[in-house]
């Protein structure tokens, strides 16, 4: 893990030359930030010359230290704060996310399951076209240029017509709002049919589907409610239908295929080169290395299929170095999480991934709206109803203004929780320009929004993610790390969408 631990004589600092920054140990190097996310790497001599203002303008290190904004001499301030306002242009915008709960109906008894699932013949629990109807309503009220729908459950299928009521509606009411408009649905697969899936590629919703790992991985993971039958085979036989069907229909593989979620249990812990090889043999181009969450059966079945932070951290370098391995031999795969670090640390951009902002994306960047019409910060608040708890609730789709919503006091607490520019531990920390904050993880390991970092899992899988990011770089002697990790960057957008597309929040089927 990355620390402060490096000897310096505060006397020594020389603050007429050397510009703001944070500092962190990485390896046997010393890594500095600065607000902008610009970063360099130094060893020991060219750290504590920099601190002491020794680096001159004839050193081979000074015009990266002043371009990056390191060093006061001729430093372009407008520039920076330029950099640093693109780094934060997701603040200008009302929620681009809106997920919908369409039932909680499900037929897997997933052992994870964040969604507080009901049994498949309890159809009260399915959202009413009314309140899918005025939920569209209230999206359109906000005055965000990008609107994702994105559908969830239980099984979202299992209410496949308020799923067909809402895109269509949805597209009516923006033939004259004139909004970018993306629908997205997360299932599970076991309830598609050949209508279905047609229905879905003809009206543009883009699918992504659970797949923990190999059949024996995934289906201990992800069975049946009551039944033994193999839930793997479902997933990668309508995986395929759906690939061949976009085909078919001669759109580009790049932006229409299957995505897949992968959450990592105890049963994955060992399995990671078995996780990798099949996403390669699916076509995947990218996956997510997934914690466990501390929400609805997993906090009962922890026991069974929970790790420390440790263990995770030791699986995801270890099968993210897989990764790169198979990318260096001419394989194209991206890790997910790596991609967002990466993108803050490498390029002008933010992915806008919402679980990894600051401030957070919950309430700001997205919503969630329930089977029975209540708005929420964000799915996982959702999640948190169910488990008995209503601190996230916002409102009511019948009843709630978009002006009520966006200025409720949990929004503002939230946000105030995820400023890490004034939360300690996150303040000083070198990593800080490219981390986010968490709050409602904090709120449900500690009863507190604000939570510690040194106990706070998010913060452990963060830091631990970002340091082994850092390390990579710094013992790159070649640069064929950074060649590959700048393609993991690359954002890639829909034709018909905007150019610089945001990442949605995690979900799991």
């Amino acid at each position: 893990m990355l620390t402060t631990a490096i000897t310096v004589d505060p006397r020594a600092y020389d603050r007429e030359r050397v510009g703001f920054f944070r500092y962190g140990r990485v390896a046997d190097k010393v890594l500095i930030t600065n607000e902008a996310s610009e970063h360099l790497i130094l060893t020991e001599p060219q750290f504590q010359a920099f601190y002491r203002g020794k680096i001159n303008e004839g050193d081979p290190l000074y015009p990266e230290l002043q371009r990056r904004g390191f060093v006061r001499e001729g430093v372009d301030l407008d520039g920076l704060a330029g950099r640093i306002r693109r780094k934060k242009a997701f603040l200008k915008h009302a929620p681009h996310l809106h997920v919908f709960i369409v039932t909680l109906r499900c037929n897997q008894a997933c052992k994870y399951c964040h969604a507080s699932r009901a049994d498949m013949d309890a159809v009260d629990t399915d959202m009413s076209v009314e309140n899918a109807k005025k939920a569209v309503d209230f999206i359109f009220s906000t005055p965000a240029p990008v609107l994702n729908i994105e559908f969830q459950g239980g099984e979202p299928t299992a209410n496949f017509p308020v799923i067909q009521f809402v895109v269509d509606y949805a597209r009516e009411k923006n033939r004259y709002e004139e909004r970018e408009l993306i629908f997205s649905m997360v299932t599970n697969m076991t309830l598609m049919t050949e209508e279905r899936m047609n229905w879905l590629i003809d009206r543009g919703v883009m699918v992504c589907t659970s797949l923990d790992g190999p059949a024996d991985v995934h289906d201990q993971n992800r069975p049946f409610t009551g039944s033994k039958t193999a839930v793997f085979d479902h997933v990668v036989s309508w995986m395929d239908r759906f690939n061949a069907a976009y085909v078919a229909r001669g759109l580009d593989p790049d932006f229409f295929h299957v995505d897949a979620l992968m959450t990592t249990t105890r049963a994955s812990l060992t399995r990671g080169r078995d996780i990798v090889d099949l996403y390669l043999s699916r076509g995947l181009r990218s996956i997510h290395l997934r914690p466990l969450n501390p929400f609805g059966f997993a906090v009962n079945t922890w026991k069974q299929i929970g790790y420390t932070m440790e263990e995770f951290l030791q699986f995801y370098r270890d099968t993210a170095a897989y990764i790169l391995e198979k990318n260096r031999g001419g394989t194209f795969l991206q890790e997910r999480m790596a991609s967002v670090f990466l993108t803050r640390m490498l390029t002008p951009d933010d992915p806008n991934y919402t679980d990894c902002r600051s401030p957070v994306g919950s309430g700001m960047a997205t919503l969630a709206y329930n089977y029975d019409g209540g708005i929420y910060t964000c799915d996982e608040g959702r999640m948190a109803a169910h488990m008995g708890n209503e601190t996230f609730r916002l409102g009511h789709v019948a009843q709630s203004t978009w002006d009520e919503v966006r200025a409720h006091p949990t929004i503002r607490a939230l946000a105030v929780a995820s400023i890490n520019d004034a939360l300690p531990a996150c303040v000083g920390c070198a990593y800080k320009p490219s981390c986010g904050i968490q709050p409602l993880h904090n709120y449900m390991f500690d009863g507190d929004l604000f939570g510690q970092r040194p106990r706070s899992r998010k913060c452990q899988e963060f830091h631990g993610v970002q340091t082994w990011l850092y390390e990579r770089l710094a013992a790159d002697a070649d640069g064929s790390d950074e060649r590959i990790f700048r393609r993991w960057t690359i954002q890639r957008s829909r034709p018909g969408t905007v150019p610089y597309p945001p990442v949605g929040a995690e979900a799991s089927p």
